[in-house]
């Protein structure tokens, strides 16, 4: 067995592995939850780092804590907050639903960091991590407001320059797609015709609002429940500690917090994290069609659609010679599955705040995260891989447009619906062009049927053919 360390806490003794900066409380949660090997992401240490500093500094400035406790505490949650102990931070999400282990974890390492940076040693705990570390706090309060603090990095840092980027490569295809006429489709079925600029405008348009969703969700997450305590009420908080606590807060992240209006809501309900996840799940339901709609129209080469070439960025079968796949469409795809799933996480989480406490708080935290970073990984893959080197098949698409019986709807003003329905099913049976059948039918004279088929002019409000 490795040497180890005997620490006590409030149920007695425990050996603690003898170079371990965690102590009793983290080595009783590794011993209790060994379920998964999931553990929280580097976003939310960062955060527990963060809060861990600014609540010693306010502390300090209300004059509860000694200046050189304090100080260590900043200088080695500053460390945690950089990512040099996320080694120490062991424990499995699915835990205690308050999260008190992950609080203790923290509180644990930056008191034994702080105790040897004062010349005691691990375990001796100068720096002690409920009295000093944990000081004004409860994991109550702590573990809901790293949750905001680290959903918030997450989508300011992240995801919204991934989606910002994506809709800029998605309106240059656009733009440059604007001459191309095509097919539209409605119910998969062939519909009159739209450009393919006007196809990837609304796909750039999905993903601005995209990025309005998720800039609300991130104001919304600025609210946090520190101060609050062990019920709300702010029990062994004094005044002044939040506003001071969260006003470093913003400092470190560069980002508005303030503290809850009501602090019973704020700790006993996560109605904020699940109206959050449902803005990523409508994300995700953006980045699905959008994904979607970029493989069918790449389908093929020749038993499919092939109005666009995506990239080939790798072979596409260990069987099939010189096959292409649309590999980030389907990755694309699949994230957003995930983040549907989290979603649903977050959902049924959300409903456990019993009483005064939430609790499921690690599982919604580490499914948020999960899903903030996967949405902007998976936006920026699709986007350097697969979107900014589509091109269009413009003969294809004249192929098919040509063969469109949609386009018998330009006829609708001039000879009625019911001989345009004709004309429409007579060139679909026949697998003639419209304008060829209205020929053979003499139904219309030519230099009419010139304006009346005027393509580019059915993918413009108006009437075909009208002055």
């Amino acid at each position: 067995m490795s040497p180890f360390r005997v620490e006590k806490d409030s149920l007695g003794e425990v050996n603690v592995a003898e170079n371990a900066w965690y102590g009793a409380q983290t080595q009783r949660a590794i011993d209790n939850f060994p379920i998964s090997g999931m553990r929280f992401p580097r976003l939310f240490i960062e955060a527990l780092g963060i809060v861990k500093s600014s609540a010693a500094k306010a502390n300090l400035e209300l004059g509860i804590l000694e200046k050189n406790k304090a100080d260590v505490i900043v200088a080695e949650a500053a460390r945690v907050t950089v990512g040099e102990f996320d080694a120490e931070f062991v424990l499995d999400i699915f835990q205690t639903g308050s999260g008190t282990s992950s609080n203790m974890n923290a509180n644990e390492v930056i008191g034994n960091l702080a105790t040897v940076a004062l010349g005691g040693k691990q375990g001796d705990y100068l720096v002690h991590p409920n009295d000093d570390v944990n000081m004004s706090q409860s994991s109550n309060d702590v573990i809901p407001t790293a949750m905001h603090v680290s959903a918030r990095l997450g989508i300011e840092r992240e995801l919204i320059p991934a989606l910002v980027t994506l809709e800029e490569s998605l309106q240059a295809k656009a733009d440059e797609f604007d001459d191309v006429i095509k097919s539209g489709r409605t119910h998969l079925m062939d519909a009159t015709p739209v450009r393919l600029g006007q196809e990837f405008s609304g796909f750039a348009h999905q993903v601005s609002r995209s990025i309005e969703r998720a800039r609300y969700a991130s104001e919304q997450l600025a609210e946090l429940p520190l101060g609050g305590t062990a019920t709300g009420t702010g029990i062994n908080c004094p005044d002044g500690f939040a506003a001071y606590a969260i006003n470093h807060i913003s400092e470190a992240t560069g980002l508005t917090f303030h503290e809850a209006e009501n602090h019973f809501e704020a700790q006993a309900a996560k109605d904020t994290y699940v109206m959050a996840s449902g803005m990523l799940n409508t994300i995700a339901v953006s980045m699905m069609k959008i994904a979607n709609d970029v493989r069918h129209l790449s389908s093929g080469p020749t038993s499919g659609l092939s109005e666009i070439r995506v990239p080939a960025v790798q072979p596409g079968s260990s069987i099939m010679p010189g096959k292409v796949n649309p590999v980030l469409s389907e990755a694309l795809m699949m994230v957003a599955a995930r983040v549907m799933g989290n979603h649903t996480t977050i959902t049924i989480g959300g409903q456990h705040g019993n009483f005064e406490l939430n609790v499921m708080m690690p599982v919604i935290t580490h499914a948020m995260l999960e899903s903030i970073s996967i949405l902007a990984g998976g936006a920026e893959a699709f986007r350097k891989r697969c979107i900014d080197g589509i091109e269009a098949d413009r003969e294809r698409c004249r192929e098919l447009l040509e063969l469109n019986p949609s386009i018998a709807t330009a006829l609708n003003r001039t000879i009625g619906y019911d001989k345009a329905s004709f004309v429409a099913k007579k060139a679909a049976s026949e697998r003639r062009s419209v304008r060829d059948v209205v020929r053979d039918l003499n139904l219309i004279p030519d230099k009419k049927l010139d304006e009346l088929l005027n393509v580019r002019e059915m993918t413009e409000p108006g009437i075909p053919g009208s002055e």
